[in-house]
């Protein structure tokens, strides 16, 4: 008789160990353990890559004029610039180049796959990028990928998930998941496709609300964007947040500093952490992992110009 009070008592333990272990391992698996799924061709590098020095020379022998604050070749033109609004540092990119094919992206560590990452100082180096700034972290979250052309996830999580449509001639276009395939997306032209959102300004017009955000994510945060102005003409945009010198934006706050710098199209990218953006080799914001300290956080991609 004590024999089998044991043994049932037995039963709930063993049960609840394998519970536990089987919960560690699809945590482990769902955000720790990396998982290579192939790597990917990496974007040419069709243009000179600056140094953080005042001048240098590319392989195709063009001079680049070079200062902390610009870049500029016969090809391409950025200019940084800092504004202060709504007690937020927000890092301004503005950029205009002859081809849109300068407009790139890159994965960490030239792989596709899960919690494959690294900082976006050591992706933006490893591509020889000019400017770069944090993507959509697309190995946390659903949806499509397309970069540079090539088709790397075609399922959708949630059929209401906005897109980002970059096409080969350098245009913008926001679509939803639901309404076509990222093969039909492929076929017509779409060069990178980035999947986080939302969409914040379309047709000049602001298309977020003041109660609009990401998930469950707090009102004031630092934040990543990309817009378009005109042909070949893209504005990058980085907040602070989350210290006692920045409090962040919101979603609509993002949308109002896009839409005042005259962006058509304008979409939301990874914020919190991951919002950084580097330019000739440096991180020229305050990157805040875990609301603490200023460093950087380890993302799965970027979005370059290079």
């Amino acid at each position: 008789m004590n024999k089998i009070k044991k043994s049932s008592k037995r039963w709930p333990i063993l049960y609840a160990v394998v519970l536990v272990l089987f919960t560690t391992y699809v945590l482990l698996d769902t955000f720790v353990i990396p998982r290579s799924y192939g790597t990917v061709t990496t974007a040419a590098a069709a243009s000179p890559s600056a140094s953080a020095s005042t001048e240098t020379t590319s392989s195709s022998v063009s001079t680049a004029t070079v200062t902390d604050t610009s870049y500029s070749d016969e090809n391409i033109t950025i200019t940084i610039s800092t504004i202060r609004q709504d007690s937020t540092d927000i890092y301004v990119a503005d950029i205009q180049v002859s081809d849109p094919s300068y407009l790139k992206t890159a994965l960490a560590d030239n792989t596709y796959g899960k919690n494959i990452t690294e900082a976006t100082s050591t992706i933006a180096e490893a591509n020889n990028a000019i400017l770069a700034i944090n993507g959509d972290y697309y190995s946390a979250r659903s949806g499509y990928v397309i970069r540079n052309g090539e088709l790397l996830r075609n399922t959708s999580g949630d059929s209401t998930q906005e897109d980002l449509v970059i096409y080969a001639d350098g245009s913008f276009e926001i679509i939803t998941e639901g309404d076509v395939t990222a093969e039909e997306l492929l076929a017509d032209g779409a060069v990178q496709v980035l999947s986080f959102g939302p969409a914040l300004v379309e047709n000049g017009q602001i298309t977020v609300s003041t109660s609009d955000e990401v998930d469950k994510a707090m009102t004031s945060n630092p934040r990543t964007a990309i817009g378009i102005i005109d042909a070949n003409h893209y504005v990058m945009v980085v907040s602070d947040g989350r210290s006692d010198e920045s409090e962040g934006l919101s979603l609509y706050q993002l949308a109002q500093v896009m839409q005042d710098l005259g962006v058509q199209t304008a979409y939301n990218l990874d914020g919190g952490g991951s919002s950084t953006m580097v330019f000739n080799g440096t991180v020229i914001n305050n990157p805040t992992t875990n609301g603490d300290k200023v460093s950087e956080r380890s993302v799965s991609d970027i979005v370059y110009i290079g």
